[in-house]
């Protein structure tokens, strides 16, 4: 048996990605590890609900845990056989689902059966990205490399409140291909603002600066009224279309922001996307780093890489013997190579 993994928790940006990481390629190599200073730059340190679930989600496909409690800031995770099969997650709190899932959706999708997983807790939280990111990004980017994923959002979960549901369907498939994601072609945008259980006029406000900021039609732009028991919550979704993917840009309302600046930081982020050309945002970059790890290469164009990215990186070196190699291009593009990277689609 391989030695086990010592992983720093408080190395890069010192957050939660690290411990979901490690718990994902654990499950994949079958390498133990353990984890010290988990969460140790966040203002709360140490595993929140979120955390806690993950963990207990890997458990659940394989493996064991020492030290998983609230708080905790060291664990042990030993990994066995992965199962597939039916499984149902639950945070208990408006921590989100979403990266729940990022960390045994891997392993799931090289097990030796189907799997249909149930998520409750935070559908749409600040923290991290919202479902319309996994359903609409994310999972089309791992359908280029072979997955079968089919997910569907039974119920809205804002932070504080949570509350919310999805199922997902994985269908295994015996390896990952590499893609490369380099080109973008011609871009069609739409901005949605969301509101539950709030004033419907602040999607109005948030809708209209938008609209002037990134010069749509009133067609290209609306508000939709979710029901009042979800709520209250707020999100501006920018969806910028092209033939290589969908990039979906967020920005969630807080309690004492104007709608106004709600709707600034979305459109500053979809201006920053548009203006680098590439067809891989920076969440997406961050997420599919693991997964292309593991089909043993890929390349693809993005924006800056963000703390989450270069962390991320640092862990999958400790798993897997494979070069990741981060290259600026200029105005804002950079270019991420697993391995040696390889043509899929461009």
């Amino acid at each position: 048996m391989s030695e086990r993994i010592e992983i720093d928790g408080a190395q890069g940006e010192g957050g939660g990605q690290i411990l979901r990481s490690s718990l994902a390629l654990s499950l994949i190599t079958g390498r133990a590890f353990r984890i010290t200073g988990i969460r140790a730059r966040r203002p709360k340190p140490g595993l929140l609900r979120q955390h806690l679930t993950a963990v207990h989600a890997a458990c659940a496909i394989g493996g064991e845990a020492a030290g998983a409690e609230l708080g905790a800031t060291t664990l042990t995770f030993t990994p066995g056989r992965v199962r597939g099969g039916e499984h149902r997650l639950a945070v208990g709190s408006a921590g989100s689902t979403t990266l729940v899932l990022q960390t045994v959706l891997p392993a799931l999708l090289l097990a030796p059966e189907r799997s249909r997983l149930t998520l409750e807790g935070g559908t749409h939280n600040p923290s991290a990205p919202p479902f319309d990111f996994l359903a609409r990004t994310f999972v089309p980017a791992l359908r280029l490399m072979g997955a079968g994923i089919e997910p569907a959002l039974d119920t809205h979960g804002f932070h504080p409140a949570g509350g919310g549901r999805f199922s997902v369907e994985i269908e295994p498939v015996p390896s990952l291909r590499r893609v490369s994601m380099m080109a973008r072609g011609p871009v069609t945008v739409v901005a949605r603002a969301l509101v539950a259980g709030l004033p419907a006029h602040i999607g109005h406000r948030e809708i209209e600066i938008v609209r002037e900021r990134l010069r749509l039609d009133r067609d290209q732009c609306r508000v939709e009224r979710l029901p009042d028991a979800v709520g209250p919550g707020n999100v501006v979704l920018i969806e910028i279309a092209s033939p290589e993917g969908i990039e979906i840009v967020s920005s969630f309302g807080r309690k004492g922001v104007p709608a106004e600046e709600v709707a600034a930081e979305a459109a500053a982020g979809a201006e920053a996307f548009l203006a680098a050309g590439v067809p891989v945002g920076a969440y997406l970059a961050d997420q599919l780093l693991v997964p292309m790890a593991v089909a043993g290469g890929g390349t693809f164009r993005t924006l800056a890489p963000t703390a989450h990215t270069s962390t991320n990186v640092d862990v999958i070196r400790r798993f897997l013997d494979t070069s990741i190699r981060i290259d600026s291009e200029g105005a804002g593009a950079h270019r991420i190579t697993v391995g040696d990277g390889e043509d899929g689609w461009s």
